[in-house]
């Protein structure tokens, strides 16, 4: 029996769900956002609250069951409030800035990297060492802020490169005379 999947989600004023088929439509103040419903899964809105069925008791449907409502979970969290995901620079000439669509990134290569911003994501840079990514889905917020961070990961030694602002980088002592 699924603990998670057990809970239904209630939805914020100004949220609306709708089940179509095997597709539900959150729609927020930020956005909309889709998910395709597994066919061993029901999910069904009544009275504000979104809940979700495994449709029988095998082995797959009770795993789709609680992994299916912390997805519906995640799509009204972020139609209502959104998700954000902080970076930060370390490193002497390390900076970004946002010029256009872009996010430019100066990292002490040879060259500048030219990061497209998504549609469906908000990179604003209140620093030239703070990156904040800010949008509805919560998946492509921290894919975007890990695809920045793998241009330069912190390194141990000194701990240059991009960090997420609440990580820790474990640092690593140097060469001994």
């Amino acid at each position: 029996m699924s603990r998670i999947g057990k809970n239904p989600v209630t939805l914020p004023q100004g949220v609306t769900v709708q089940m179509a088929g095997t597709t539900l439509t959150a729609k927020g103040r930020i956005g909309s956002l889709t998910l395709a419903v597994d066919n061993e899964i029901t999910a069904t809105v009544e009275d504000g609250k979104v809940t979700v069925q495994p449709k029988n008791d095998t082995q797959r449907a009770r795993m789709l069951w609680g992994t299916t409502r912390a997805l519906v979970n995640n799509m009204v969290t972020g139609v209502s409030r959104g998700f954000s995901r902080n970076l930060e620079i370390n490193g002497v000439g390390y900076r970004a800035s946002v010029q256009g669509k872009n996010l430019v990134l100066q990292l002490g290569y040879s060259h500048d990297i030219n990061f497209p911003i998504p549609d469906d994501v908000k990179i604003v840079c209140e620093r030239p060492t703070v990156i904040a990514i800010t949008g509805a889905d919560k998946q492509r917020v921290g894919q975007v802020a890990a695809v920045l961070r793998g241009y330069r990961k912190p390194e141990p030694y000194k701990g240059k490169g991009i960090k997420y602002a609440e990580e820790k980088v474990r640092r690593k002592e140097g060469k001994k005379k």
